[in-house]
Formats: structure tokens, C-alpha cells, sequence
């Protein structure tokens, strides 16, 4: 079932495609207006379908980041969160899911969309070990004709980085360290126009107790792997996480974490906030400029961040995805049920969002 709710009053949508036939109110996504403009961007009638969980099984993390989608296959792969060994000796694993979807003959259309999506008649689910060269995805894009992932590493030395994988062959390693320095724990990637791929590291797997000791700040950087060209573009967050370029690639957007604690507590005095930058050129070389606060998550911490193509920025945050105009006024929240915990869940999207 979906709801929408505006001025506090909420009315009810019928529902779209849910297979559980006992759908009770836990299996509702709830669509709030903090603003008029949120309305045209989710229609008056939004769509949703629940495709896995794991709530009523082992009620591990599987789906918690990541979340490429491979349109050719129809497949979607999601790493999970740190999932514990049976063995005490062994640290814990991060497996990836993928996600493999069956279309119907029949189409459906919400008010917003401009064309018919084939429905979902099933899902095949598959969880994948990474290599061991690729320990512990925390993230991954679309890349070329594959899969680039955020390896954070693990204890071991000469563990993590950026690693492509082509569909069906070993990865292979794009970046491991930077001059020789090992990073922290590479959290999330966006791709430039030009094949730049700018990216967050943070010490969050040091906190995890996966990482060694960092031997490098808290770094975003920008790699070109055409010219082998490796440079920190911003630094003094407390933990960046999340990245995201607008469509016209004039404004990065990056999130700081430091809020959140590896137990789940959120220390309110600390960022839980998404920071713009200018995208500028200086002698001939991208670099970023005025630094500003774009917004500030209204629950929780804002992890992983994308634009749509007007621009808007979603966010993963403790209430749900919360949503700002290009201007950073906040726009809505899609309320997604049960707890909401940092990137447990992954959102299919037409290509309007």
C-alpha cells in the first residue's frame, strides 16, 4: 500500500503489485510533502513493489549499499552490511546479492511516468562471495562494460581500493593506494563525463575493527585513468560517505557521517550533513570550490546520495530517502517501513528520477 501525506493529512493510494496477500500497515510506503513541488516529482499515484526481504528469514543485512543496476540483464547487484563468521577467529564477510528480475507481458504506469514499465512477475536471488583481491564492497557504479567496486580492504596489507570487474571474468585493480599509502576504507564513487572517478575514503573500517590503522586523513579524491592522474580534492570531514554529481556536472555533492557511531548511536552534536561544492577548472585540471552546507539530514545521517535529472538530491537517511530542490530546500521523504538503519534498502527508479 502506498500513502500520500500533505499538511498532515494522509490518503490513501490503492495499492500497486505486493505479493505478500497479508500486506498490513508495515508494508506501506508513505510518500510526506514538506513542499508542493514534491508532489510532480512521485505523482499522485506512486508505484512501489517490495522485490526481497529478509525480515522473516535470517533478518541479516544483505541489502544495505551498492545497488547497480545492469539494464542489458535486468540484474541488480547489492552489497551487504558486515555480516558476522561462524567461526569467532574469522572477521565478519560482506557478501554481494544479485538480483536477477522476470518481466510479465502486462505493463504498468504511474501518473508520472511518460511510458509503460514491464511489471515484475519474479525475482531470482543469488549471494555472491567476493574475491579475495576484492575484500569487503562497500559500494559500486556502473563502469564501462561491468562493475566498479569500493573494496575497503581488510587487516591483511595491500587489501582495497578500486576494482573493476568485468560481467563474468575477475576483477581487476583500477586503484590500490595513494603512493604507496593504503586507504582508509573507500566508501562510495561517481563517474565525470570525462571518465574521472571521484571518490570518498574514510576511517570507518579502522572503527569496524576491519581496517589497520588509517596512514591517511579523511580524503575525497579524483582519479583519471587515462592520464594517471591522482589528486585529494577535499578533505576536513569528520567521514565522507556518500557522493553525487548534478546532471550538468557543475556541483559535487558529498555527505559527512561523523554523527554516526559503529554501534548505531548518533551523537547529534556532530555532521549529519551534505556538503555542495563547485565543480571549477584551474589550469586546465578539475578541482572543487566553495565549500558550502547543502543540507542537514532531518533523521539520522545522510549516506548515500544521487541526483535526478532536474537535479534534486535524494538521500538515505534515518527516517527514509529525504529530498531536496537543487537550491537545498527540503522537497519530501519516501518512508520506507521498519528501521531504517544507514543503506538497508535499495529504490528502483523510472529514468524521470
Amino acid at each position: 500500500m502506498a500513502s500520500f501525506t500533505t499538511e498532515g493529512i494522509q490518503t490513501s493510494i490503492a495499492p500497486y503489485r505486493y505479493e505478500r496477500p497479508d500486506a498490513s500497515a508495515e508494508d506501506t510506503v508513505t510518500f510526506k510533502q514538506y513542499h508542493p513541488d514534491f508532489k510532480p516529482l512521485v505523482g499522485a499515484q506512486p508505484l512501489f513493489s517490495l522485490l526481497l526481504s529478509s525480515d522473516e528469514s535470517s533478518g541479516n543485512p544483505f541489502y544495505h549499499n551498492g545497488c547497480v543496476y545492469i539494464p542489458e540483464r535486468d540484474e541488480l547487484y547489492i552489497m551487504s552490511d558486515l555480516l558476522q563468521s561462524t567461526s569467532s577467529s574469522r572477521l565478519p564477510v560482506i557478501l554481494i546479492s544479485r538480483i536477477t528480475l522476470t518481466r510479465t507481458q502486462s505493463s504498468v504506469m504511474s501518473d508520472s511516468d511518460s511510458f509503460p514499465v514491464p511489471e515484475i512477475g519474479g525475482v531470482k536471488w543469488m549471494k555472491l562471495r567476493p574475491p579475495p583481491s576484492m575484500p569487503m564492497p562497500a559500494c559500486a557504479i556502473r563502469y564501462q562494460k561491468g562493475i566498479l567496486f569500493c573494496s575497503q580492504g581488510e587487516l591483511a596489507p595491500d587489501t582495497g581500493g578500486l576494482w573493476y570487474m568485468p560481467l563474468g571474468k575477475p576483477p581487476v585493480a583500477v586503484l590500490t593506494s595513494f603512493f604507496g599509502r593504503p586507504f582508509n576504507s573507500i566508501q562510495n564513487v561517481v563517474q565525470d563525463r570525462d571518465g574521472g572517478l571521484w571518490f570518498t575514503d574514510s576511517a570507518s573500517g579502522f572503527e569496524q575493527e576491519i581496517r589497520p590503522k588509517p596512514q591517511l586523513p579523511n580524503h575525497v579524491y579524483r582519479f583519471d585513468p587515462q592520464e594517471g592522474d591522482l589528486r585529494v580534492v577535499a578533505d576536513g570531514f569528520g567521514r565522507p560517505t556518500g557522493i553525487a554529481m548534478s546532471p550538468d556536472q557543475r556541483t559535487l555533492y558529498i555527505t559527512d557521517t561523523a554523527a554516526a557511531h559503529p554501534d548505531g548511536s548518533i551523537d547529534q552534536t556532530l555532521p549529519a550533513t551534505i556538503y555542495a561544492f563547485d565543480i571549477i577548472e584551474r589550469s586546465g585540471s578539475p578541482s572543487l570550490a566553495n565549500r558550502r552546507v547543502f543540507a542537514y539530514a532531518l533523521v539520522g545521517v545522510p549516506t548515500a546520495v544521487h541526483c535526478d535529472q532536474a537535479g534534486n538530491v535524494y538521500a538515505s537517511c534515518g527516517d527514509g530517502i529525504e529530498v531536496w530542490s537543487p537550491g537545498g530546500m527540503v522537497l519530501g521523504l519516501i518512508e520506507v517501513p521498519g528501521a531504517f538503519s544507514l543503506r538497508h534498502h535499495a529504490v528502483l527508479s523510472q529514468p524521470s528520477l
